[in-house]
């Protein structure tokens, strides 16, 4: 397979304005009240062919590393883009991918998203309640051995972390990561899953360079409800990552430089996960404050 040229173009905004050859910024267009929205009361299938639409090219190849049953692309026109599906359910993890380097345009990843698909029993999965449907949609049905991995929020975390070897490995330069995404309560803790993995994989080079919030229409049922402590999550994220480790560093951030520099102040640089925190962890390592005692007022 040819690598030689990415089939997704550099942005304008991938040229630093300083650069030579960067173009001169002109007015221009038309008023219009046509444009792809960043938030939608709507379902997966109908808001995924808008950031196909948005950040990837018509004829791309887009390998969907947990495709499962094809929800998101219901919607999207058949031959539009160069699709590989893999799943847990067809026997492919996205840990060990059958792709070349630097071979696709655009990664799709969708992996259980609640702790409650990490159990380490057959009935626990998923919980109880109105998740227990999530089971069949969101898992392959299978538990977690003892002893393996981490557990609630954590090894949610630790799946999200566990692509990136395999994603910077096959996409292109440039090329777009999509990661959906869910905030949830765990052990009665909000868990602000998107903003976590923001942190994480820039600190791996890549770019967020766009969010859909995707809420759902129909009310969320709670079982055995006593008191209740947080607000009921009822919307999800398309996360839309730019790969960017292959400059000599990343031009943009979603944070600003002046937060880091305060957090170094403060002692706390490890929450904007180093590259010495993964060097000492690992890429499959989630938070380090999770289990040092001793960071636990980070």
């Amino acid at each position: 397979m040819d690598t030689s040229e990415p089939m997704l173009p550099l942005d304008a905004e991938d040229v630093p304005a300083s650069h030579p050859r960067a173009p001169r910024r002109r007015q221009g267009g038309v008023a219009s009240t046509d444009v792809v929205m960043s938030a939608h009361m709507a379902d997966n299938a109908e808001v995924f062919p808008q950031v196909l639409g948005l950040h990837v090219e018509k004829g791309a190849t887009v390998a969907d590393l947990t495709y499962g049953k094809e929800v998101f692309w219901r919607n999207v026109p058949a031959g539009a883009y160069r699709l590989l599906p893999s799943d847990l359910k067809l026997g492919q993890c996205w840990r060990a991918l059958p792709y070349e380097d630097a071979s696709v345009d655009a990664v799709v990843f969708d992996p259980p998203y609640m702790e409650g698909l990490y159990r380490r029993t057959k009935d626990a999965l998923a919980g109880s309640g109105t998740h227990r449907a999530f089971q069949e949609a969101y898992s392959n049905g299978s538990v977690r051995a003892e002893g393996s991995g981490r557990k609630y929020h954590d090894a949610v975390l630790e799946a999200y972390l566990s692509v990136i070897p395999e994603a910077k490995r096959i996409l292109r330069p440039s090329g777009r990561f999509i990661v959906k995404c869910q905030d949830e309560v765990s052990a009665n803790r909000q868990k602000l899953t998107h903003v976590e993995l923001i942190w994480a994989y820039e600190a791996h080079g890549f770019y967020c360079k766009d969010l859909f919030v995707v809420v759902r229409r129909n009310a969320p049922v709670v079982s055995r409800l006593l008191k209740q402590e947080h607000a009921r999550k009822n919307h999800s994220y398309f996360l839309v990552f730019q790969r960017q480790d292959h400059r000599r560093r990343i031009d943009y951030s979603n944070f600003s430089p002046w937060l880091r520099d305060d957090l170094e102040i403060l002692g706390t640089a490890t929450v904007c996960f180093s590259s010495e925190f993964f060097a000492q962890y690992g890429q499959t390592e989630t938070l380090p404050w999770i289990d040092n005692p001793s960071r636990k007022g980070v």
